[in-house]
């Protein structure tokens, strides 16, 4: 299953983006302020990887609102990690299904990879096979790489804080 979304013009002003990790689980969630309604599904959208890791997506109302790492793959860390110099000013709608409007949940299994900067302040999640894609900013720090079906390929989380648990 893919996860197609629609690309509109911008409305309104960026949302800001607030971080929480619990140091228990270390689960990571980005919850966006002000929440922006659209016309289309409430729900999660679930995006597992291969590994058994875990994104979740929170929709409410079509419009992207929050993001949770519930189980993190295995994170490659990289030197430096920069989102791309092109980030589209755009908002993104998640729509109802029409053959099946009642849905609030969907799952995607897909091969997931993240990787981040030497300082895990940086992280880019990249699902499926590697493929062009354009880069729209949901959120002041929180980016969603969309590919020429529109379909979603990826998701960049920016000035993430650190993680409690880590020394």
């Amino acid at each position: 299953m893919r996860i197609a979304v629609q690309v509109e013009p911008a409305a309104g002003s960026t949302p800001e983006v607030e971080y929480t990790w619990d140091a228990d689980t270390e689960i990571l969630s980005a919850q966006l302020t002000p929440h922006v309604a659209a016309d289309g599904m409430s729900g999660s959208v679930g995006l597992e990887g291969s590994d058994g890791s875990w994104v979740i997506l929170d929709v409410a109302a079509g419009t992207i609102n929050g993001v949770e790492v519930a189980v993190w793959p295995d994170v490659r860390k990289l030197p430096s990690l920069s989102p791309p110099a092109a980030i589209e000013e755009a908002r993104v709608v998640v729509p109802s299904r029409r053959s099946q409007p009642e849905i609030a949940s969907l799952e995607m299994a897909t091969r997931m990879f993240a990787e981040a900067d030497a300082t895990q302040r940086t992280y880019h999640f990249r699902l499926g096979k590697p493929r062009g894609a354009r880069t729209i900013r949901l959120a002041r720090d929180l980016l969603l790489d969309v590919d020429e079906k529109s379909q979603i390929s990826g998701l960049w989380l920016l000035n993430v804080p650190p993680c409690p648990t880590e020394s």
